[in-house]
């Protein structure tokens, strides 16, 4: 039992069993959130989908309207709030450290990869983006750094343009790594 007073956040998050919140979710939450307190402050702040909180979460890559809206919901009941304040005395939940990789171009970057990727498949890319220290998206937003296109891009292209975020064809993203 003591041995598993520790935990990472993400293995914590996964571990409540919210709806639609498997591992890779709860992987994608830690990652952009960090802390406990950082992602538990963003949940009761994502109440309607007007909110600041609401549409930052659903910027995070594979993260859309019905998982938001089954956190939203998770967090609405006390009960759920109160299971989370008595785990966090009883254990420690270790913060989210993203890749130390500081020494890549990509590290502490924003991503979004849009089209079809020809010589490298897009989970493929988003692994590698990941490792070397980035964090990917699904969708374009100032905060964006890169955006990476492949055949058939669409509107995020247009929108990066307008925000001025930097376009990379496949073959320029392949070059940075």
């Amino acid at each position: 039992i003591e041995a598993c007073r520790n935990v990472t956040l993400n293995r914590f998050i996964y571990a409540l069993g919210i709806r639609h919140i498997g591992e890779a979710t709860a992987k994608l939450l830690a990652r952009h959130y960090q802390t406990l307190a950082a992602w538990r402050t963003a949940m009761l702040a994502a109440q309607n989908d007007t909110s600041d909180a609401w549409q930052e979460l659903t910027t995070i890559d594979q993260i859309g309207p019905l998982v938001a809206t089954d956190l939203a919901g998770f967090f609405r009941e006390k009960h759920n709030q109160k299971v989370i304040e008595d785990l966090e005395r009883e254990m420690q939940i270790g913060d989210y450290r993203p890749s130390t990789n500081s020494e890549s171009p990509l590290s502490g970057k924003v991503i979004v990869f849009t089209g079809t990727l020809e010589k490298m498949g897009r989970a493929e890319a988003k692994a590698k983006a990941e490792e070397l220290g980035a964090n990917v998206s699904s969708s374009i937003s100032a905060k964006t750094d890169y955006l990476v296109v492949g055949a058939d891009a669409g509107s995020k292209a247009t929108k990066a343009k307008e925000l001025g975020v930097k376009v990379l064809s496949e073959d320029e993203w392949l070059a940075m790594l």
